[in-house]
């Protein structure tokens, strides 16, 4: 075989190959968008979920607060004695 023989041979099985894939691929994408159509008018439509509605806590200043402020004084207190 000669070398422009053996180059078109070549480039013969290149475009054989490319257009396989092509064809393959078109082809894929068109039974894949099939498929997808069926699905969506067979599937039963769901119920959105019921949001469950939680109370919020109001939190006040927690500087009026005689209860939290001296867990923090104490809190602080500790962590002094603990340094030195």
């Amino acid at each position: 075989m000669s070398p422009a023989d053996l180059m078109s041979e070549g480039v013969n099985l290149m475009l054989f190959g490319m257009g396989f894939v092509f064809v393959f691929l078109t082809l894929l994408v068109f039974a894949t968008s099939v498929m997808s159509k069926i699905i969506q008018a067979t599937k039963p439509e769901e119920p959105e979920p019921a949001v469950a509605r939680v109370p919020v806590a109001t939190v006040g200043d927690p500087a009026s607060d005689p209860v939290l402020l001296a867990v923090i004084h104490e809190a602080v207190q500790q962590h002094r004695a603990r340094r030195q």
